[in-house]
């Protein structure tokens, strides 16, 4: 069954074509990389999954219930890592994921949550660091963390690895494979091609709000997916 999903899902804005006509079905421990220029109506099918914006026609559903605006049904099973992670830089790590964890109805020991922050892959050293110190990559890992505290279901990402240099690329991979392993759902954006059929189960290349391709990863390798990506845009 399908976790995240989408039906002719479309947006409009002044007679523009945001998204046209999505259809999207994404299975428990999948994860689906979503590629395109800027521009292509990646964001907008994020925005539309979290509910942060209307539809114009068609629905978006999370573990078959639709997405709606304000609605907090969905939202409880999903958790949203944007490109530049959001969090209290005069807080530290543990405090940071102790306060959205509670956000989320959550109150964990200190151990419980050192504990998520592990599985993130972020070393002990740093869980009682000030959020200031930390860099791109770290914060990712928080934000990794939080989605475990908060027991989502999906994890949307937004263009994830931009801005990662190669070791924390490979361990921001490492860490989305074990959440798939564990029945996470993931669907992200991203422009990194490579990256994509490394971690990807699925990709799906958008353009101009069309979704033109949707493929297996098992199917297609990184040269073969650069020259259809070409191709397409």
């Amino acid at each position: 069954m399908a976790v995240l999903q989408a039906k002719k899902l479309s947006k409009v804005y002044n007679g523009i074509y945001a998204l046209k006509d999505l259809n999207l079905s994404i299975e428990k421990g999948e994860i689906f990389c979503l590629l395109g220029q800027n521009g292509a109506g990646k964001t907008t099918t994020i925005n539309l999954f979290l509910g942060f914006i209307n539809a114009t026609s068609g629905v978006a559903s999370i573990d078959d219930e639709e997405v709606k605006p304000n609605d907090t049904a969905t939202k409880k099973n999903v958790a949203y890592i944007p490109e530049v992670v959001q969090l209290y830089g005069s807080l530290t790590g543990i405090e940071n994921l102790a306060f959205f964890s509670r956000l989320a109805g959550f109150n964990y020991s200190d151990e419980e949550l050192s504990s998520f922050l592990t599985r993130a892959n972020l070393q002990i050293a740093s869980h009682n660091l000030k959020l200031g110190n930390y860099s791109k990559g770290m914060r990712q890992k928080v934000g990794i963390a939080i989605a475990i505290a908060k027991e989502a279901k999906v994890i949307l990402m937004d263009e994830p690895t931009s801005g990662l240099d190669p070791k924390a690329t490979a361990e921001f991979t490492k860490i989305c494979k074990e959440l798939a392993a564990d029945g996470k759902t993931i669907f992200m954006t991203t422009h990194d091609i490579f990256n994509a059929v490394n971690v990807g189960t699925k990709i799906g290349i958008m353009k101009e709000g069309t979704l033109i391709h949707t493929l297996s990863t098992s199917d297609i390798n990184a040269n073969e997916l650069q020259k259809l990506y070409l191709e397409t845009i």
